[in-house]
């Protein structure tokens, strides 16, 4: 067991110290200042949420601190080379064009995108402008590259589950519920890759082949998280998974929060879950990894020329506080493959 890696910790003296060097400090340390480059930033986070929270002191493992680190430490200073302009449709659908051209007016150098939906937004408001993804599923089948060595236009980025990722997330639950007879699906059609598709044919084979039921529990809205998690609470045993999905990364606590409250052991697909208090966890660690494409694209490399680059490392993380309130024991055969156990 070791703790969850974190290449974006800053401990507080370090930060000071950055903070405290000056413009001219900077430069000299080889910090490019021929012009101010604009960096944007689509999400369909609230900009108060602890993941696009600007603060690295108050949260040094965000996604825009995982970024501005990436980039100081490439050179690139806010307030000194670049700025940042962030952007979010808070996850409303209505609000994507108005964030996209609020974006587009600034001129950015590049745009750094959150989800598929973000993604897909930009690039039909533009093809010249360089975008990053920082996450997507399925790049080639959604139209945004040629292929994943060679992209092609204007995009670039990285992939964070395969869809084989729907068959390990059950094997993971069905080991830490033995007795599972169902397993609920939650998801929103409108927000995860193909509708859900991409992921439930292979939980489906794997339920097949484990005798195990799946239910879809599709949600459109927060108020319906609650309902679909409610009917899992009744016997026979149940249990949960959250598939990738920018709406529910948006509305993690109430997803959370509701398995809680019925008592339904649910496996996240990211650590951010497990931040709100989820049982489990397993998926990619991509978060500092936007930095490289951005760089390189500010120095002067094409999106289209830089490989979609698959994750370079998956990670379990378990909450035994959590297991214990929902009656489970976790087998020590799966504490033992634990990237991180919380108590």
């Amino acid at each position: 067991m070791t703790e969850r890696p974190s290449a974006l910790a800053v401990d507080r003296r370090g930060f000071i110290r950055l903070a405290s060097t000056t413009a001219a400090g900077w430069l000299a340390l080889g910090a490019t200042s021929d012009r101010v480059r604009v960096v944007g930033s689509l999400t369909a986070l609230p900009l108060d949420d602890e993941l696009t929270r600007r603060s690295m002191i108050d949260s040094p493992t965000s996604r825009l601190g995982g970024l501005i680190v990436g980039l100081r430490q490439r050179g690139w200073v806010e307030g000194v080379n670049f700025r940042l302009e962030l952007r979010s449709t808070f996850g409303a659908p209505d609000r994507v064009k108005t964030a996209v051209q609020e974006l587009l007016a600034l001129k950015p150098d590049v745009i750094l995108t959150g989800s598929t939906i973000e993604t897909a937004a930009v690039l039909e408001a533009t093809k010249t402008i360089p975008i990053v993804f920082a996450t997507a599923n399925d790049p080639v089948g959604n139209g945004f590259v040629e292929s994943l060595a060679h992209p092609g236009g204007n995009v670039t980025g990285f992939t964070n589950s395969s869809a084989e990722m729907g068959g390990k997330w059950l094997q993971l639950i069905r080991e830490a519920v033995p007795d599972l007879a169902r397993v609920g699906i939650l998801y929103n059609p409108a927000t995860t890759p193909r509708g859900g598709r991409f992921f439930l044919d292979s939980i489906e084979q794997e339920a097949a082949l484990a005798g195990v039921s799946v239910i879809p529990a599709p949600v459109s809205a927060p108020t319906d998280i609650d309902e679909a998690v409610r009917p899992f609470s009744a016997p026979p045993k149940a249990a949960m998974i959250a598939l990738v999905d920018s709406f529910l990364v948006v509305h993690r606590q109430a997803a959370v929060a509701a398995a809680a409250k019925y008592r339904v052991p649910a496996i996240y697909p990211f650590y951010y879950f497990m931040d709100a208090g989820g049982l489990m966890s397993y998926g990619p660690t991509l978060e500092v990894r936007s930095a490289d494409y951005v760089d390189l694209i500010l120095r002067g490399t094409k999106a289209g020329d830089l490989p979609v680059q698959s994750p370079r490392k998956y990670e379990l993380l378990i909450n035994r506080t959590v297991a214990r309130t929902l009656d489970l024991t976790i087998p020590f055969t799966l504490l033992a493959r634990a990237d991180e156990i919380r108590e």
